[in-house]
C-alpha cells in the first residue's frame, strides 16, 4: 500500500523542546488510548525516529503491529509507504519502476513517485520473505539512507524503516539485514480481558477524530530537527554504567558487537530527548531490553534492564523505564496452581487457548519477581504446566 498523507499549510517550525511536547500529546498518547496495551511499541517506534534508527517488530498475526505503524505515521505530516513483501515481490514494486522514455535515451532513471525512495516513514510486513534483489538493496537504504540502480543514485529522506515478522531469520543473508533493525520488540495477543477495554477506547477516541482534523501537526521535519538534539545530549553520567550494561548484555549470548554498542547510544540519547532532558540519566538504560537477538533471551534481558533500573534511581525517567511494584511470587504460585487444575486432559481445544494465554502473562510477570531462587522455582512449575496442557 502507498499512501502519501497530505501536508498541512506552511507554519514556522516548531522549537525540539515544543516538538518533543507536541509528539507526546499528538501521537504518542492518543495512540496509546486506542492501541490498548501497545504502550511500548508506540513508545520505540517515536523513540527509533527520533534516534534515526530501525524498528522490527515480532509476532504472530492479529496484533495490530501493522495498525499501529500506520497510525502512527498518519498522526504526522509526512510522507508514508508500505508495503507487504511476499518471495514474488520485485524491487520495481518498493523502489518504483525503471524510466522507459528515460531508458530510451541510454540513461537509467527510477519513476519513484509514491514509493520507498521518496518515503519519511516506512513499513515493509514480513520482511524476510523478499528475495536477494530487494534485500541487497534494503541493506543500502537502511545503512546510508541511499538507493543506487546502475549509475544512479537517490539520497533519500527516510526518517526510519518498520518492519514486522511472524518468524525470525534463519539463514545468514537475512541475519545480515536482522542486525541493521537496532531495536526489536516482541508484540504478544491481547489479553482477553483488556478487548472490552480496548473496543471502548476505541470507539471513544473515534468520535474526537473530526475535532482534531485542523489542529497543527507535527511534520517529518520537526522530528528530523528533534532527532539533532540528539547529538547534543551529555552522556557523561550514563557512560561507565552503559559500558557495563554492554558486557553484560553479551553475557546473556546476545550477539552485540561493538557497531551495535556504538548505535546504541543514539537510543539512549533519544530516550533523553524524549524525557525532556538535556543530558541521559540511569532509567535511559530501558533501552537495553530491546536488542536480543532470539526469542530466549527476551526475559533475561528484562531482567537485568529491571536490576538496573532499581540499582540507580533516576530523575524524570523515561515512562518505559518505570520501575513497576514487585511481584508477590506467593501471590504468583497461587494463581499458577489454580491455572494447572483447569488443565484437564479433556479440556477443549478453546480452553487450552486461553490457559496458553494466561500462562505466557504469568511467565511475563516473572521478571518481576525479585528473588532469584523463587523466580527460578515458579520458573520451572509453569514450564511443568505448559508440558501438560501441550
Amino acid at each position: 500500500m502507498r499512501l502519501t498523507l497530505a501536508h498541512s499549510p506552511k507554519v514556522p517550525p516548531l522549537h525540539p523542546d515544543q516538538t518533543a511536547s507536541m509528539l507526546r500529546k499528538q501521537v504518542t498518547d492518543p495512540l496509546k488510548a486506542r492501541f490498548v496495551g501497545r504502550a511500548e511499541v508506540i513508545d520505540l517506534i517515536a523513540l527509533a525516529i527520533v534516534a534515526g534508527e530501525h524498528l522490527f517488530l515480532y509476532g504472530p498475526p492479529g496484533t495490530a503491529k501493522s495498525a499501529v505503524i500506520r497510525a502512527f505515521a498518519q498522526a504526522v505530516d509526512g510522507r508514508y509507504f508500505e508495503y507487504l513483501l511476499t518471495r514474488f515481490s520485485e524491487p520495481n514494486e518498493v523502489f518504483g519502476p525503471i524510466d522507459l522514455i528515460k531508458l530510451r535515451e541510454g540513461l537509467v532513471a527510477t519513476v519513484t513517485d509514491g514509493m520507498l525512495p521518496e518515503a519519511e516513514f516506512a513499513f515493509l510486513d514480513e520482511l524476510f520473505n523478499a528475495n536477494s534483489a530487494i534485500l541487497n538493496n534494503l541493506l543500502t537504504v537502511l545503512n546510508e539512507r541511499l538507493f543506487r540502480r546502475g549509475r544512479e543514485t537517490l539520497r533519500l529522506p527516510l526518517l526510519s524503516l518498520f518492519s514486522a515478522s511472524n518468524h525470525l531469520p534463519e539463514d545468514d543473508a537475512l541475519g545480515a539485514l536482522f542486525d541493521r533493525f537496532l531495536l526489536r520488540c516482541k508484540v504478544d495477543a491481547l489479553p482477553r480481558e483488556s478487548m472490552p477495554r480496548l473496543l471502548e477506547a476505541g470507539w471513544a477516541l473515534e468520535h474526537h477524530v473530526a475535532a482534531t482534523m485542523n489542529e497543527v501537526r507535527l511534520t517529518a521535519e520537526d522530528l528530523r530537527r528533534l532527532s539533532i538534539r540528539v547529538m547534543d545530549v551529555d552522556l557523561d553520567d550514563v557512560r561507565e554504567q552503559y559500558a557495563e550494561m554492554v558486557f553484560r548484555v553479551r553475557d546473556l549470548g546476545v550477539g552485540f558487537s561493538d557497531r551495535r554498542a556504538v548505535k546504541a547510544l543514539k537510543l539512549v540519547a533519544a530516550s533523553a530527548v524524549l524525557s525532556g532532558r538535556a543530558a541521559a540519566n540511569a532509567s535511559d538504560l530501558w533501552v537495553f531490553r530491546h536488542v536480543w537477538d532470539r526469542e530466549e533471551q527476551i526475559a533475561p534481558l528484562h531482567s537485568l534492564v529491571l536490576g538496573a533500573l532499581r540499582e540507580n534511581p533516576a530523575d524524570k525517567p523515561h515512562v518505559q523505564a518505570v520501575v513497576p511494584e514487585r511481584v508477590d511470587p506467593e501471590a504468583l504460585a497461587k494463581e499458577l496452581a489454580e491455572l494447572g487444575g483447569r488443565a484437564a486432559p479433556n479440556a477443549s481445544l478453546a480452553e487450552l487457548a486461553r490457559l496458553r494465554e494466561q500462562l505466557n502473562r504469568l511467565h511475563d510477570r516473572l521478571v518481576w519477581v525479585t528473588d532469584e531462587a523463587a523466580r527460578q522455582h515458579l520458573a520451572g512449575e509453569i514450564m511443568a504446566v505448559r508440558k501438560r496442557i501441550g
